[in-house]
């Protein structure tokens, strides 16, 4: 299929592929913001929490570069249908989740499919935007991911208390499995293009080009924030005279800056209102004001200017990185570029969250915050090629 016949699809065909960001979001959050609340009931001591919470992730930091270049390979739609097919499939375990051995092998393979249509996923809505539409698409896609953080918690603790675990991982078998069937309806198969042989020392030289690293350190540091903020935001509003609702809603306001945000900086960006390198470093510097605003102010109010400047940052940051990577990756190698920038995600949100805690361990929260909001600082410095620096295929 030729670049403008691809684009001439996206219309009809980018809903599926929003909704299975849609799914990996509010699969994840879904389940563990509920584990803590349920982690009493079902004898969860907090090392077997902390590991349960912990398995989503370490299947995703391992297997996302994997089928990225699966999908590199055999095309992205079969690995976005057979990966939702198993998350579908593989949710089922966890209909049985007052076993914590079950409720382990559940999250577990759920990590492991959520790494299949994921990347699989941006890669898809990368080959399909081509032609100056790249923002725009990963702005929706982003969005939609972003509405799965707001929902996920709220509505998994509701269908727990109507059902319990089984009815939670029940919903989330019957919504994979909905999705898969829509992608496999609705999205077109593009046929996998040429690949030359690649070795071992040209796979790493790639990895580390710059093309790759400079928005995937974005990528990271904004994910590094956010993962922050989500942990430490309600511990602080406790800290600060706010109860338990004020905490989430600051969650909550958090992720609709970011929900309302990217859709409207992707188009920007397509219409040349706004350049990457400008977008990207405002993101990251705003998120880097806000987590400042936290170490050195706290307070009913600031909590809640601090997180809609984080969530507005990190909705200008992540489209804009996601799309320049679109932009200077060779389609043929396209799925393995996002499950690696993917997996700098992964360690972002995984790292944020452990330097904030190490740090404040030794010291305290605000030396914690006032880390993290340096590194994101220092994370706008490094300068984006320009997105027509596409390396030869």
């Amino acid at each position: 299929m030729t670049g403008t016949a691809e684009t001439r699809t996206v219309g009809a065909s980018s809903a599926p592929l929003y909704a299975a960001g849609f799914v990996t979001a509010f699969g994840a959050h879904s389940i563990a913001a509920s584990l803590g609340a349920q982690s009493e009931n079902i004898g969860l001591t907090l090392l077997n929490l902390g590991i349960l919470l912990a398995l989503y992730d370490v299947s995703e930091v391992f297997l996302k570069p994997v089928f990225g270049a699966l999908s590199d390979r055999i095309g992205a739609k079969p690995v976005i249908v057979g990966g939702l097919a198993a998350f579908g499939a593989l949710s089922l375990i966890g209909l049985w989740a007052a076993d914590p051995v079950m409720l382990a092998l559940a999250r577990l393979g759920q990590g492991a499919a959520a790494s299949a249509f994921s990347p699989a996923s941006s890669a898809m809505v990368a080959r399909m935007a081509r032609g100056g539409k790249a923002g725009t698409y990963f702005g929706r896609y982003g969005s939609w991911k972003s509405l799965g953080y707001i929902i996920g918690p709220l509505l998994g603790a509701g269908l727990i208390w109507a059902g319990g675990f089984a009815l939670l991982f029940g919903t989330l078998s019957a919504l994979a499995a909905a999705t898969a069937l829509w992608v496999l309806l609705a999205v077109p198969h593009l046929e996998p293009l040429p690949r030359q042989r690649y070795t071992v020392l040209d796979l790493a030289r790639q990895v580390g080009e710059r093309r790759f690293l400079v928005p995937t350190l974005v990528l990271a540091a904004s994910t590094a924030a956010l993962g922050a903020a989500v942990g430490f935001l309600p511990a602080l509003a406790t800290r600060h005279g706010l109860d338990a609702i004020a905490g989430t809603a600051a969650v909550s306001l958090l992720a609709l800056g970011s929900v309302l945000t990217q859709p409207r900086i992707g188009s920007m960006r397509d219409r040349d209102s706004i350049s990457d390198n400008t977008g990207t470093t405002a993101g990251l510097l705003l998120i880097a004001a806000g987590v400042t605003l936290l170490a050195v102010a706290p307070g009913p109010v600031t909590i809640f200017i601090a997180a809609a400047a984080i969530g507005v940052g990190v909705g200008a940051a992540t489209p804009l990185g996601f799309a320049h990577l679109a932009d200077t990756t060779p389609p043929e190698r396209m799925g393995r570029t996002m499950g690696s920038a993917e997996l700098g995600r992964e360690l972002g949100d995984a790292g944020g969250p452990l330097l904030v805690g190490g740090v404040a361990t030794l010291t305290a929260l605000p030396f914690g915050l006032g880390a993290l909001a340096l590194l994101i600082a220092a994370a706008s410095l490094p300068r984006l090629l320009p997105a027509n620096a596409r390396p030869p295929g």
